[in-house]
């Protein structure tokens, strides 16, 4: 197997963090943080990164750094297009230079929810919010600079490291007797760990593709099955009580309302579910029922 260099951007995310041990399986990584790589000033990036790069040549750059505050998007735009889209064509053009492969994660938000059937990579990108124009602008920014590289579309996704609905949920049913959580939105929890796993399998199966192979481009990535957010919300919370954690609110007690009665700044999509075929039949790959994911996770929070 071929021993890689990984540059790993967003080490300290929720999703990077996950990815800084598992990358570990295929070579030598480097992982960066804001610190050492700061995607909201692409000039500065690309200073950086030329320096890092003449001493560590990458044969694969990870990029699981984002701008995700998807409501605070709609007030810094400019922000938001300089992590999500400008510094992922930087990445792209670092990556071009050194023959490498990209790996980036981005988003179910580049559609408008419509329709009830799952997102195909097929279907024509929408937007509804600033944070979804600005992740469909870095997926065209990394195609436009880099022949080699894989954008994994995924949906909900959630991890032991960092803030997440999962946690949300946990910390709202302690302090309060029921909860109120939207059930017209449609999607799948995804967690990091199998976000993860996938990745290293992708990078393993194209180690050795030219740029002319016809497997690089955009792959939707999710858990298998589909749920609610306050069918999911209600999981949790049975989970939590049946692993003995004693929180005030019940599964009964939460309350199903309509997107419309949780207004916020962004638009959200109301059918995120993305259709995983082309991913599982191109890669051979297994997703579990989403329900595993969340389970794992939970088990990991509450054992500590």
């Amino acid at each position: 197997m071929t021993v890689h260099k990984i540059l790993l951007l967003g080490a300290n995310g929720q999703l990077g963090h996950e990815l800084a041990t598992a990358l570990q399986a295929l070579g030598e990584v480097k992982a960066l943080t804001r610190i050492e790589a700061d995607l909201s000033q692409p000039d500065v990036l690309r200073e950086s990164l030329a320096r890092i790069t003449q001493n560590f040549v990458p044969t694969v750059i990870v990029n699981a750094a984002a701008y995700t505050a998807v409501d605070k998007a709609e007030s810094e735009p400019d922000v938001a297009h300089a992590v999500n889209a400008l510094s992922v064509g930087v990445l792209g053009e670092v990556a071009q230079h050194c023959s490498a492969m990209v790996v980036h994660y981005s988003t179910d938000y580049v559609f408008d929810g419509s329709g009830n059937q799952p997102w195909q990579e097929t279907d024509m990108p929408h937007p509804l919010s600033v944070y979804g124009q600005s992740k469909l602008a870095g997926e065209q920014a990394l195609a436009k600079s880099c022949a080699k590289y894989l954008i994994l579309r995924t949906s909900w996704v959630v991890g032991t490291h960092g803030g997440n609905f999962l946690k949300t949920m946990l910390r709202l049913a302690a302090e309060r007797d029921s909860l109120r959580v939207v059930a017209d939105q449609v999607g799948v929890p995804t967690s990091t760990a199998l976000l993860a796993q996938v990745t290293v399998q992708m990078v393993q199966a194209m180690q050795d593709a030219d740029a002319h192979d016809p497997r690089w481009g955009a792959y939707h990535v999710a858990a298998g099955g589909q749920t609610t957010w306050h069918a999911y919300a209600q999981h949790v919370i049975a989970s939590a009580h049946a692993r003995g954690l004693s929180l005030k609110a019940t599964p009964e007690a939460v309350h199903p309302i309509t997107t419309a009665e949780y207004p916020l700044p962004a638009p959200r999509p109301l059918n995120s579910r993305l259709n995983t075929h082309k991913a599982q039949h191109t890669f051979n790959l297994t997703l579990p029922d989403w329900q595993q994911g969340v389970d794992g996770i939970l088990g990991a929070l509450l054992s500590k």
